[in-house]
């Protein structure tokens, strides 16, 4: 219950304004500490959050140190090298996993109407939802192509650095509570149906149909150290790079890049621009108040 009540926590600071981005009085000695407590993750599991933006990082671990009981980034340091199932624990503190479907209808509105028409033409249709988290926005791609049908061509790949969310994405089981949400986003974003067709529900979860993955494929990919897999006519990773510094959005943009076809399309967070693009990068502005850019041929 401990963890659930501080990644709702964490959750309302993100949902209240980012607020989780502002700055904590410095403590030079503890700025030490994350720096060795983030090295040591990289160097005894691969996971690099090295070049993630600090300010978010420091609040989530002081909010693991606070459940913990540790009295300091060190302690937990020694808890991560020589406790490895606690590592699963700490990625869901670092890991991104706020999402909802349909989430920004605007957005998907505005992919309906615009970039389903360019998209009609190609014999297969590769989407990659990098950084998906638990899955909600690949569900709603997934509806949205059914509905546009184009579902049989569409081939859907929902990519997260935590094993988790990619376990919870799989599932497709939603917690009830939300679908009044979703239902509101799934209506205002151009939904041509009554939503429940979608899904069954029981007391608690609402589970969509076991259909809809046919055309979805879900696997463990990190951004920060794993390369490209596929050439994509879109790739969509939304509300994810607004925690990457500087030189890891320039790494990241590398890969999205190499990996989308000519004239291929790149969705992102409506707090997120292309604004650290290395130099021969190039995208023209298709919906730029959605950020939604198109690779020049």
């Amino acid at each position: 219950m401990a963890d659930e009540a501080g990644e709702e926590a964490l959750t309302r600071e993100f949902e209240d304004g980012l607020s989780e981005f502002e700055e904590l009085p410095i403590d030079e000695r503890q700025n030490v500490e994350i720096n060795l407590f983030l090295e040591g993750l990289y160097q005894m599991y691969g996971f690099d959050f090295r070049h993630y933006v600090r300010s978010s990082l420091r609040r989530r671990i002081l909010n693991r140190m606070k459940m913990e009981k540790l009295p300091t980034v060190t302690a937990l340091l020694e808890k991560v090298l020589h406790e490895p199932r606690f590592v699963d624990k700490l990625l869901g503190d670092l890991s991104i996993r706020v999402t909802e479907m349909f989430r920004d209808p605007s957005f998907f509105s505005a992919f309906r109407t615009q970039v389903v028409p360019e998209l009609r033409a190609h014999s297969e249709i590769r989407i990659w939802h990098a950084g998906c988290a638990t899955g909600e926005e690949v569900y709603a791609m997934a509806i949205l192509m059914q509905e546009e049908g184009l579902a049989e061509k569409t081939k859907i790949y929902a990519t997260d650095m935590n094993e988790k969310a990619i376990e919870t994405a799989q599932r497709g089981a939603f917690p009830l509570k939300q679908m009044q949400t979703y239902t509101k986003n799934y209506l205002e974003s151009g939904g041509t149906k009554a939503f429940s067709e979608y899904y069954t529900t029981d007391h608690q979860y609402a589970y969509f149909q076991p259909m809809m993955k046919d055309n979805m494929m879900f696997a463990q990919h990190n951004l920060v150290t794993d390369g490209s897999f596929n050439e994509f006519h879109v790739i969509l990773c939304r509300n994810v790079m607004i925690y990457f510094d500087q030189q890891l959005q320039q790494q990241v943009h590398c890969l999205f890049h190499s990996s989308l076809t000519p004239r291929g399309f790149l969705g992102l967070g409506k707090k997120e621009y292309i604004l650290h693009m290395p130099e021969g990068l190039q995208y023209d502005e298709f919906i730029p108040q959605e950020r939604i850019y198109r690779k020049k041929a």
